[in-house]
């Protein structure tokens, strides 16, 4: 069966899903929409699509990948569901549980399969260490570290409509941790501060943050995120236990290392996500695409979304008042 998927959003993000939809033998991508006119039309021409007008895209299409702006993903996620489309979104669903809890009320109601781009659970090496953990190398895990580090501030323009460091960029964090530690959290303590750019604090968030989060039993998970990092894009998650430790390092250009009598050099960490994760976006989509065609459930899907969302909300609440959040589902 091929697949045919309509997009929304040629950006960024939305270029890659579309190379990674015409990379795919099972997939053509029929239509792309954006508000950017130009932007869709190159992105159509480039992969043999037309340039979808509105939810009307749906209409020539199986199933919808969702790249466009944060404040779309919660209407089209809905639109398509009630077309019957199965939906591959970009996280966030929205930066309001309530909205999410209704949206996905409706894709439940629908029947339709959800995923969501949670991209790192699709990282070989963090994969890798998951494996690892469900195969019991480590025995029971009781301590996660995952350091999530950018190599420099986005703009105060970005920070502005990103729903904040904790709903936009640890949330991956969020759900890595979720993933690893193998059960929900049941406390959670932040601590931030603004100490990169000031134009981020003038937007009322920040942009250096340490989580910690617990478990009923035990386990611990910490989190530390910058908005800068002078070296590059720093991605490491460690997990230790009662057997050992598992741990997925970052990745260079090169594995090559110059030692010498001045020390021993190598490459910088690659600079920023879209090379980072470049295999994850593949492999994402890739779990889409098999997910529809064989009948199951994503790998990451909405459930995943809305839980690493109120562990972002609980953090912030944290940061505020200064003390652990108990949670709840």
């Amino acid at each position: 069966m091929m697949l045919k998927i309509c997009q929304f959003g040629a950006g960024r993000i939305g270029k890659i899903h579309a190379d990674n939809i015409a990379r795919n033998p099972r997939t053509q991508l029929v239509a792309v929409v954006d508000v950017h006119h130009e932007a869709a039309e190159a992105l159509a021409k480039q992969h043999g699509a037309a340039v979808g007008d509105g939810l009307a895209a749906l209409d020539g299409a199986d199933a919808v990948v969702i790249a466009s702006s944060t404040d779309t993903h919660a209407d089209l996620i809905e639109a398509a569901a009630k077309a019957g489309k199965a939906i591959f979104c970009e996280k966030p669903i929205d930066l309001d549980s309530a909205r999410v809890e209704g949206c996905l009320d409706i894709v439940a109601q629908a029947g339709v399969p959800l995923a969501l781009g949670f991209n790192r659970r699709f990282d070989p090496s963090f994969e890798a260490v998951h494996a690892g953990i469900a195969e019991g190398r480590i025995g029971k895990v009781e301590l996660v570290a995952i350091t999530s580090r950018d190599p420099g501030p986005p703009p105060a323009s970005y920070i502005r409509v990103s729903g904040g460091l904790f709903r936009d960029m640890m949330i991956h964090d969020f759900d890595i941790a979720r993933w690893l530690l193998g059960e929900e959290p049941v406390e959670i303590y932040a601590t931030a501060s603004n100490l990169v750019d000031p134009a981020i604090g003038a937007e009322g968030d920040v942009d250096t943050a340490v989580v910690t989060l617990k478990t009923a039993g035990g386990a611990i998970a910490q989190i530390s995120n910058s908005r800068r990092a002078v070296y590059g894009y720093d991605q490491r998650v460690e997990a230790f236990g009662s057997l050992g430790m598992l741990r997925a390092e970052n990745r260079a250009a090169t594995t090559v290392e110059y030692a010498g009598a001045d020390g021993v050099v190598r490459d910088k960490p690659l600079h920023f996500f879209l090379e980072r994760y470049a295999e994850a976006y593949r492999r994402e989509l890739d779990d889409f695409i098999d997910a529809v065609l064989e009948g199951r459930a994503p790998r990451a899907g909405g459930e995943d979304g809305k839980l690493a969302l109120l562990l972002a909300d609980a953090a912030w609440e944290s940061v505020k008042t200064g003390v652990p959040v108990r949670l709840s589902r």
